[in-house]
């Protein structure tokens, strides 16, 4: 079979290797598509030679094990782990599930599912009709928007640097999109607005509770949008941080964020059987048209054109948004 592995920074290649084997206990799963995630665009730049990457699979059923019940050879599958970006790979039974009939395969790549999932476990409206921003919308913020209408939340504020962004913010369920220079000084709090923070109880000359958000949702993994983020978020308001900052360490004003005493989230998800079930959640929803997030991934790319993939994904060409590589 064929899988990509790196030969240095930016560089792959495909090879050929064994189909590999399962114990009685596991599946093979025959990859029709791996979703690119961002989270990986920066492991791919500064790859060693024999890296690989790839965890988000979708494919079918090639062979099922003595033990394994509920799978049949040629079922269409979905779910977590095995490694993505080859031909076959091996799966556990209790992260896998079956996709439903009317999702269609490139909108079946659960994981990232799973994730936006896990947020919105953790950023719930408090109050039905709630306001809250989300800057950065890329994939991520997308579905997360898109979950934020179905979750009961009103008035939903996307910020973005790109036009295209917003756009698209605004298909999948924003109330306002506005690029970071068009905030308002009222919807953010710093020390550039904030006048004269009050420590002895005599009261605020801001009116702080109402300059900025209650809510605000970041996606962009990088630090000036961490920063906008938590600039946006009102004194004792929640931050959720939804965006992987993996390409080096983040300071961050943490005497404001005290000051504020905002609630700070992090929104990743590392319990594995929890996210699994999370994922049978997101394909019951987006089944039924509960959660309205299908249509994103349009880029599909061969194994052969990984890297040009990954160029594209970070320069967002031609409106990108989700990719996928085909895996044969």
């Amino acid at each position: 079979m064929k899988k990509i592995v790196m030969v240095g920074p930016k560089q792959s290649k495909v090879v050929e290797v064994d189909i590999p084997k399962i114990n009685d206990d596991q599946l093979l799963v025959k990859v029709k598509y791996t979703g690119m995630c961002h989270s990986e665009w920066y492991p791919w730049s500064v790859a060693k030679p024999g890296d690989e990457f790839g965890h988000e699979s979708m494919g079918y059923v090639a062979e099922v094990g003595r033990n394994v019940k509920g799978f049949s050879v040629g079922d269409r599958v979905t779910g977590l782990g095995g490694g993505a970006y080859r031909e076959y790979i091996v799966m556990e039974p209790s992260k896998t599930m079956h996709i439903p009939e009317n999702i269609k395969d490139e909108d079946a790549i659960v994981e990232p599912l799973g994730c936006l999932m896990s947020v919105g476990t953790r950023m719930m409206p408090r109050i039905f009709g709630d306001e809250i921003a989300v800057v950065g919308s890329g994939y991520m913020g997308l579905g997360m928007i898109s979950m934020f209408r179905a979750l009961g939340y009103n008035n939903i504020v996307a910020v973005d640097k790109r036009d295209e962004a917003l756009e698209n913010a605004l298909r999948f369920g924003a109330t306002t999109a506005l690029h970071p220079e068009e905030l308002t000084r009222d919807r953010y709090l710093n020390w550039s607005t904030w006048d004269a923070p009050d420590l002895k109880r005599d009261g605020h000359k801001t009116d702080i509770f109402n300059t900025g958000f209650q809510n605000v949702m970041e996606f962009t993994g990088t630090p000036d949008g961490l920063k906008l983020a938590a600039d946006m978020v009102v004194p004792h308001g929640r931050l959720g941080i939804g965006g992987y900052h993996n390409d080096g360490p983040r300071t961050v004003d943490f005497q404001l964020w005290n000051m504020k005493a905002i609630d700070m989230i992090n929104c990743h998800e590392r319990r594995i059987e929890f996210e699994a079930d999370l994922c049978r959640r997101a394909l019951d929803l987006i089944s039924k048209g509960i959660w309205k997030f299908t249509g994103t991934t349009r880029h599909i790319y061969t194994m052969e054109e990984f890297d040009k993939a990954n160029y594209d994904m970070e320069q967002h060409t031609d409106n990108f948004i989700k990719g996928a590589v085909i895996c044969e």
